[in-house]
């Protein structure tokens, strides 16, 4: 069988842990191989080897039958491995093309022939489908069409096997559709790819053949012709895994979070939340669904206090916090898993002790006169660390040096710990494998139980309908319906996204 990757028994180690303990992966040419695993099982790990971002302590590597030495990424790109980051490698000050020739630019008379480089980018981009345009700026494009500059940097760059490192956890439904056209076509085109995923339904619909890396041990390679979801989970993880969350009926009680007629404008001054009004009590779990860019994001933070919302008011607990400042918010009852994790929930180089005191480092027992008490805080990471499952080596090692999964699930740890009278989950289980996932969702439901309102923004429908007692939609910065998960479908929660009525999607529903 020819292989046009060959990585033979990898090993990576770091300060106290073993990533990679004599890995063996092999990709065929034009096939999608998927690389599956638990957070922190090391998956990022290998293909950073791959890529040429780390050196393997053992272990070697063919490329097209040749054994290869990848030192530093130009050799990886010269062989022709292109590597899509979960975290994109953009400059949001430059324009599609700037980004993409950035450290290979052509040139005519000595200057950057930024022309030419526009019209290889359309001509690269019409011939794989991505319908990027080549002037925009990176600030001004949406996620996923970022995503789409950084496979066209790659393919820019001459690649033949594609690494994606977590390609769909910050894509809509509709993106993730897009994407997987994209990537059939990549394969018609004779490339192969290499796909980190947690998603089992993801890798049952688009990969040829899936290797499972545990603890950072190699499982083995299936086929996904001959598998499905329930083995692969039970192989990621080493035992059953339950897909369905299990909870008795909300018992709704009095109501903690009141918006009235709430306007939020966005970044670019456009009013994106319209008069909202939304409750939520306690005891329930209220999921809100709707695509991406319909003022979910922008709700989220007025609530929390990273936005100024312009008129309308939003009350815990009775309280009026409208245009709070976030800790003014946090200490009226309010715990926040923010979206974006890197942004709002973590200082990324501050140890994962202190960022799981980032809420309360400034209350006893942390702190007494303005002097922390590390003893306390590093004891109380400790706790969380363990019960939360969060993989580090240690509580002193750096948040950035954690893999995306054990970053939410230290936020998830240190917000759900609190047990505020509000907590307002935004993608939680965004990057996390379906061990985390299962976890998560229970606890969600523990608070709930303990009398605690829970407001969930997925843009999972799955998890929306797993996990919410009352699903409030959300089109064009309104909540146009507020469903009962029972009584309803993805096909009527479509429409309703879509912006349908009750009635109209209730009518084609029943047609």
């Amino acid at each position: 069988m020819d292989y046009v990757v060959e990585m033979l028994n990898i090993r990576k180690e770091f300060p106290g842990i073993v990533a990679n303990d004599n890995i063996t992966v092999q990709v065929r040419k034009g096939e999608i191989h998927a690389l599956l695993g638990e957070n922190g099982a090391g998956k990022s790990t290998l293909m950073n080897v791959l890529f040429g971002l780390y050196q393997p302590e053992k272990g070697e590597i063919r490329y097209n039958g040749e054994k290869v030495n990848i030192t530093d990424p130009n050799i990886a790109t010269k062989l022709g491995i292109g590597m899509v980051h979960q975290h994109f490698m953009l400059v949001d000050n430059y324009s599609v093309t700037e980004n993409i020739i950035l450290g290979s630019e052509p040139t005519k008379n000595g200057k950057i022939d930024l022309k030419k480089a526009e019209r290889e980018v359309q001509e690269l981009s019409d011939r794989y489908g991505l319908k990027v345009d080549p002037t925009a700026k990176i600030r001004d494009i949406s996620v996923g069409m970022q995503q789409r500059v950084e496979i066209l940097k790659t393919l820019y760059r001459g690649a033949n096997v594609l690494i994606f490192d977590e390609p769909t956890a910050v894509l809509t439904p509709l993106e993730i559709k897009e994407l997987i056209d994209i990537m059939h076509s990549l394969i018609n085109e004779g490339k192969s790819i290499i796909l980190i995923t947690h998603k089992l339904k993801e890798i049952m619909q688009v990969c040829d053949r899936c290797t499972v890396i545990r603890k950072g041990k190699g499982i083995g390679t299936v086929n996904v012709s001959e598998t499905n979801v329930t083995e692969l989970a039970s192989l990621m993880v080493g035992r059953e895994v339950n897909f369905t969350t299990e909870k008795s009926p909300a018992k709704p009680a009095n109501v903690v979070l009141e918006i009235n007629n709430l306007n939020v404008k966005d970044s670019r001054n456009v009013n994106i939340v319209k008069d909202l009004n939304l409750e939520v009590r306690a005891g329930e779990i209220v999921g809100i669904a709707g695509v991406d860019g319909n003022g979910q994001t922008e709700l989220i933070e007025a609530i929390t206090g990273l936005t100024k919302s312009q008129s309308g008011s939003v009350k815990v607990n009775g309280k009026n916090i409208t245009n709070f400042k976030p800790r003014k918010v946090t200490e009226s009852g309010v715990g926040h898993i923010p979206q974006d994790r890197h942004k709002y929930g973590l200082v990324l180089d501050f140890p994962v002790a202190e960022n799981i005191v980032l809420q309360t480092y400034y209350q006893k027992p942390y702190s007494k006169n303005r002097v922390l008490n590390f003893k306390d805080i590093y004891s109380k990471a400790n706790k969380l660390i363990e019960e939360y499952d969060v993989r580090t080596p240690s509580v002193y090692t750096k948040a950035r040096a954690l893999s995306g999964g054990n970053q939410q699930k230290a936020i998830i740890s240190r917000e759900i710990d609190r047990s505020p009278d509000l907590l307002i989950a935004a993608q939680p289980t965004r990057g996390l494998d379906v061990g985390a996932i299962e976890f998560i969702h229970r606890k969600l439901v523990e608070e709930r139980d303990k009398g605690k309102a829970v407001l969930l923004v997925s843009f999972e429908l799955d998890e929306v309908f797993d996990v919410s007692d009352r699903i409030a939609v959300m089109f064009d910065g309104k909540v146009v319906a507020n469903v009962k998960p029972e009584k309803t479908n993805e096909q009527e929660l479509g429409l309703l996204m879509a912006g349908s009525t009750k009635t109209e999607a209730g009518d084609k529903d029943d047609i």
